[in-house]
């Protein structure tokens, strides 16, 4: 007999032909996908592609002319309160809180999410350490960087230990020090055991730590899967640049015949491989030109990231 949980086992995102329009605006156009717990789904798109209007159903703050979004087997529409119990939306803005400091801000909506007074003390202080911000605890809202205000807003969040996070472009007019920071925070939040939807038109970055991607344009999901899967979709190719001491004519040839090289070009200086990015990875080339007896001066993987997929999947249209 499995001792498996069949409610671990069903996604805790089910999204089904879903639409959202605002009057003649057909903002969100029959999406439908799921997320696994434990996942970090990242929700790319250009401006107005339907990633916010999506995640506002999800949130309980829009309900959508046609489909349904669930959490956990409970629909958004029909049981919000239920919903709003197991998400944490963090919207693309901070919001006004003058004459706040971060804990009272904490305070605040601890007690709107009914969290016992006794109990607010260490669990702000947890979260304060959580999000790196504990010695900021007395300082004033309004004071705070942008990437400090972010972290505070992911505390937020944090208080009633949702299953489900909502980031609204969380990286937002972060500078490169926040960016890294707040991805960093995203994957210990993951390793705590929490599912995350993280919406951005910042690519490359989502891909750094996003277990599945889904790519939305005029509203409707054109790529939806793990990086492999999208990169398998397109045929994507990884252009290696390599130099060798011992070139040869018969190494060129075994090194033709590896069946994860798609091609081989001699340039002045190096050679430029062509890698099946869904076959192998890079160091696994390098394993193998290795058990070929080259001997490497130079291995150089160009960047591939998902603007390569986005600029191929999508033409520049919103909803």
């Amino acid at each position: 007999m499995s001792n498996s949980d069949p409610v671990s086992e069903k996604p805790l995102v089910d999204v089904h032909d879903l639409h959202v329009a605002y009057g003649r605006t057909h903002a969100v156009r029959g999406l439908s996908f799921t997320i696994g717990r434990g996942e970090i789904f990242g929700f790319i798109g250009p401006n107005g592609a339907g990633k916010t209007s999506t995640i506002k159903v999800l949130a309980t703050l829009l309900k959508p002319t046609r489909g349904f979004a669930c959490v956990s087997g409970i629909n958004a529409s029909i049981n919000p309160a239920a919903v709003r119990r197991k998400i944490g939306y963090m919207p693309d803005f901070f919001g006004v809180y003058d004459d706040l400091t971060a804990s009272e801000y904490l305070q605040f909506f601890a007690a709107a999410y009914h969290i016992p007074v006794h109990d607010r003390p260490p669990l702000i202080r947890d979260v304060l350490a959580l999000t790196d911000l504990t010695e900021k605890h007395d300082a004033p809202v309004d004071g705070l960087s942008r990437g400090m205000k972010q972290r505070l807003s992911l505390a937020r969040v944090l208080l009633h230990d949702p299953e489900l996070l909502l980031l609204d472009e969380p990286a937002s007019g972060l500078d490169p020090r926040a960016r890294i920071e707040m991805r960093e925070l995203l994957k210990e939040l993951q390793s705590m055991g929490k599912t995350i939807i993280v919406s951005s038109h910042i690519l490359h970055e989502l891909a750094q730590f996003c277990s599945h991607i889904g790519i939305i344009e005029a509203g409707r999901m054109i790529a939806n899967g793990s990086l492999n899967d999208i990169y398998r979709a397109l045929s994507l190719r990884r252009t290696i640049h390599l130099q060798l001491v011992n070139a040869s004519t018969e190494l060129l040839a075994s090194i033709r015949a590896l069946p994860q090289v798609a091609s081989v070009e001699e340039q002045s200086d190096r050679l430029a491989l062509q890698l099946q990015e869904d076959q192998t990875a890079p160091e696994d080339l390098l394993a193998a030109l290795h058990a070929l007896g080259a001997r490497v001066r130079m291995f150089q993987p160009d960047a591939m990231d998902m603007e390569t997929a986005f600029m191929k999947l999508t033409e520049g249209k919103v909803a």
